[in-house]
This record gives C-alpha cells, structure tokens and sequence, in this order.
C-alpha cells in the first residue's frame, strides 16, 4: 500500500479543477487552486494545495499576474514560482519561460503549472513549449495534441502564443 493510499481521504487532499498531465507524471496544468473569481474557496484551495503536496509536485508554477495566496504554498511546504505572463513581449517571455521550464524537467522535477483559470495563455504556451522543444513536430499537430489534453479548444491568443514560439531558437542538445 503507498503512503498517500494509508492516509485518509481528507490528508490526501482533492484534485485541482481541469487538471491534466501535459507530459505524463511530469508536467501538468490546471486552473488555480480553490477557484477563481467568486468560486474561489479557501478551504479548497488548502484541500487542493494538499493534493498537489501528496502527489509529488515539486515545484508549482503561477501564471496569475498577482501574487495572490502564494503564501499557502509556503504553509503547506510546497515550492513555487510566481511567472505572471505579460500583455506585451510575449517572445521575451516565452524564451526565458520555456528555457526555465526545460531546465526544471531535465533536473527530473514534477512541475504543475496554472493560472486564475485553464486558459488559453496556459494552453497556448504549454502548446508552444512543446512545439519548441520538438516533443511535438507541427503547429497543427501541437494545437490538436493541446485541445485533446485539456479537452478544450485552443482560441487566438492560444494559437498566437504558439506562432510566437516559432520565432524562438530551439534549444540546444
């Protein structure tokens, strides 16, 4: 039996909303714990936390342009980055993101990235990332592959963010 199945349900925490695994076991996203906006609930957003801890994620990535409730990650001793993606400069950011990410994966990381919701900026930049990397070999294919992940429909800042990805050098071996 492993330990998080010994321990009982509510140690174990609740599922994060619109979780799904990008790169199995490895890269994940989802929409912000707890909620957002009026859904929002603290007491899910420590369950959530919880399960994101119990899981093995070693480092949680927030997209959301404020820093809000970071601190519940330090509470609950998880580590995390705040990256808020910006309206403007978008290749600027990407490189650097995309480089950042790349690094934590190739040190063996579990990463869980998310913003206020499962979003086209998340969608679209995971999309690219995988398009940059060359885990996936075409615009076409990388958006098919996004949309049947997070079972929902890349839009145009999605398909933007993966179009900008193109114009970033690929990483070197």
């Amino acid at each position: 039996m492993s330990a998080v199945a010994s321990k009982g349900k509510w140690a174990q925490g609740i599922r994060p909303r619109n979780f799904h695994w990008v790169i199995a076991e490895r890269l994940a996203v989802c929409e912000r714990p707890g909620g957002y906006g009026a859904n929002h609930r603290k007491v899910r957003r420590q369950e959530e936390i919880i399960w994101v801890r119990e899981q093995g994620f070693t480092c949680v990535i927030s997209m959301i342009a404020a820093p809000l409730n970071l601190h519940n990650y330090d509470e609950l001793g998880v580590v995390w980055r705040h990256r808020p993606v910006p309206e403007d400069d978008l290749g600027i950011f990407e490189t650097a993101f995309f480089t950042e990410l790349r690094t934590l994966l190739e040190r063996g990381e579990r990463i869980l990235i998310h913003a206020e919701e499962l979003s086209d900026r998340v969608c679209g930049l995971i999309a690219g990332y995988l398009l940059w990397n060359g885990l996936v070999e075409s615009p076409p294919r990388v958006v098919t592959v996004i949309e049947q992940l997070t079972q929902r429909q890349l839009g145009p800042l999605g398909r933007e963010l993966v179009a900008i990805s193109l114009t970033i050098p690929p990483p070197s071996a």
